[in-house]
């Protein structure tokens, strides 16, 4: 098919880098790979950082002059066969694909679309009826954790869904990697306010009553919160942490490889991209057992889950790996073993390939 892709909240060209660009990037690969022709309908970002009606106006004007844009190009190039919307949500409808699809009868597909019934006052109730209607006019929604699809499924148990797990591009971590070092934590997460800086915060907190044992951390990531976040660490040895701020994507897996333990709590996390590259690389994972992080992480095979907002559980867990070592081991094969096998790109595309196939197409 010929499919007609947009992310509101992100584009996959979008010069920032974030778990939200890289999953759109990926979605678009496995599409490719399973023969489809992606074209980019859209780079326009419609993204509400606030309930305000004035930016609201603002982006439904651009996004009525992209419609418009877009309805002359495929009157005289003709029509794709299928729009694909990744990450429709309350703060990032898509006003742009539903009314064209409608108007040149095409079908409409979400990935990873949201509801929330608590974010139903002011201006959000109006964006979350607009992702509604979306997911209902949808052939298909694909979810990518039972959290969304059970969200979506009380608003509208009619529509229809389809899962596909969370999945990364496994090539960087094919090769078998040389052991790193047990006793090296490794983080890698954005710094900016709200659930990231708290699960900084949370992290930090659970490092001081386990500095008795010999432990390191590289932290990977920068952003506007950056100055907050060191903050939170000043009580620690300067010594055992590395801050290597932002990095090239490409150079994550050689952070990853030279640790012993994935640690991020997670707070608010979808499900958590690092966390797959984490796994991959062979690094079992501490995280909280909260939002979709149970998605990609297994208790107790690939990784340990704490309780929400229990800092010393979250401190005891970090404390088992580092003191055992053939548990961590054991973890660390089954980890990579779990997300080299079950969720790669190839698993993905062939997933993917047949959701799509069940969509008739004129």
């Amino acid at each position: 098919m010929r499919i007609a892709f947009y992310a509101p909240l992100k584009s996959p060209n979008d010069p920032v880098a974030s778990g939200d660009r890289q999953m759109a990037r990926m979605l678009v690969k496995a599409l490719e790979h399973g023969g489809h022709s992606v074209e980019l309908a859209s780079d326009l970002r419609f993204y509400l950082r606030e309930p305000e009606a004035k930016s609201f106006d603002a982006l439904k004007i651009a996004a009525r002059e992209e419609a418009a844009r877009l309805t002359k190009l495929w009157d005289r190039d003709g029509k794709p066969d299928l729009w694909f919307c990744y990450h429709p949500y309350y703060k990032a409808p898509d006003l742009i694909g539903p009314e064209l699809a409608s108007a040149f009868a095409v079908p409409y597909v979400t990935a990873e679309a949201s509801y929330s019934r608590r974010r139903n006052a002011g201006l959000w109730a109006d964006t979350q009826a607009l992702v509604v209607r979306a997911v209902e006019q949808a052939a298909l929604n694909i979810c990518f954790t039972q959290r969304d699809r059970q969200g979506l499924t009380e608003a509208l148990p009619g529509a229809a869904f389809g899962m596909l797990s969370p999945f990364i591009d496994t090539s960087p971590f094919r090769e078998t990697p040389a052991r790193g070092c047990p006793t090296r934590l490794v983080t890698v997460a954005m710094m900016r306010p709200g659930d990231k800086a708290e699960s900084y915060r949370m992290l930090a907190q659970a490092l001081r009553p386990i500095g008795h044992l010999p432990w390191t951390m590289s932290v990977v990531g920068d952003g506007p919160a950056r100055d907050e976040v060191k903050a939170q660490f000043a009580g620690l040895p300067a010594d055992r942490i590395e801050w290597l701020g932002a990095i090239e994507p490409a150079a994550v897996p050689d952070v990853l490889y030279s640790g012993g333990i994935y640690v991020w709590p997670g707070c608010g996390e979808a499900y958590g991209v690092a966390y797959l590259e984490a796994q991959a690389a062979g690094l079992p994972v501490v995280a909280q057992d909260i939002a979709g992080v149970p998605e990609v992480v297994r208790h107790g095979r690939t990784g340990l889950l704490t309780p929400p907002g229990d800092v010393a559980a979250f401190a005891s867990a970090i404390e088992r790996l580092l003191a055992g070592n053939d548990e961590r081991t054991v973890m660390a094969a089954e980890a990579r073993r779990f997300i080299l096998e079950e969720r790669s790109l190839g698993a993905a595309v062939a997933r993917l390939v047949g959701l799509l196939a069940k969509i008739p197409v004129s």
